[in-house]
């Protein structure tokens, strides 16, 4: 079996592959900075000998790189399992972003797992099996201050994953949105969660590993998450 994790080389990523690994899974992980995802390679072949991790480093918001991972990808197998992490936050207001800032947020945030899964979608169908994960945002069902061009990017990442629901219904392929709120990234900066405040990064990773476990004729469709706490 092989999961595909985008954006894995460290925060939920990199927590997602860890939990594949534990479940016996191969791994293929790509993340943009070549050392990082060497490092998380290392960590976990040292944890898991017994998993084959291969690791493809790419800017999955340029479609030329998107392309090279999916034929990477498909030489090695066709993924049992694909979860579409890479992203990028950035605060904003849609009225006054700069130019350019929603292209950046729609190519990493929604485009990377469009172009990804359309190119590996016609083998996934050809096998009649598989699971994809979009790991789309709390900012993804509402507005809220700051969100700007990133809770758009995610809106769009959460309509696809639900016409990809619909639309792959008959082939044998689940489909399951991810929505998670706060969670403990290097994106919180220095965040001090000693008060368990906000979400850790295995709490996702659990959540999406167990939703492979159901019967084929089961689905988990969308996973929302939050601090219990609630929004910060």
């Amino acid at each position: 079996m092989l999961a595909v994790i985008t954006g894995a080389s460290r925060g939920m990523g990199k927590a997602i592959a860890k939990k594949f690994a534990a479940e016996g899974y191969n791994l293929l992980l790509t993340a943009k900075t070549k050392s990082s995802l060497e490092k998380t390679r290392e960590e976990i072949s040292n944890e898991f000998p017994s998993v084959e991790v291969k690791t493809f480093s790419a800017d999955m918001s340029i479609s030329e790189d998107i392309k090279n991972m999916s034929i990477f990808c498909l030489n090695l197998e066709v993924p049992d399992v694909l979860v579409n992490n890479a992203g990028i936050y950035k605060p904003g207001k849609c009225m006054d972003e700069p130019d350019g800032f929603m292209e950046e947020m729609m190519n990493i945030n929604f485009f990377s797992a469009y172009h990804l899964t359309r190119l590996l979608l016609p083998h996934m169908i050809k096998k009649a099996k598989g699971h994809i994960f979009n790991i789309c945002s709390i900012a993804s069902l509402r507005a809220y201050e700051g969100g700007g061009g990133y809770s758009v990017s995610k809106y769009a990442l959460n309509g696809f994953s639900q016409n990809l629901r619909h639309e792959l219904k008959p082939h044998g392929i689940k489909v399951t949105a991810v929505f998670p709120g706060a969670v403990l990234t290097d994106s919180w900066g220095d965040f001090d969660n000693s008060s368990k405040r906000i979400m850790e990064a295995n709490d996702i990773a659990d959540m999406i590993v167990a939703s492979t476990k159901l019967s084929q004729q089961a689905v988990v469709e969308e996973i929302v998450m939050r601090p219990q706490l609630g929004d910060l």
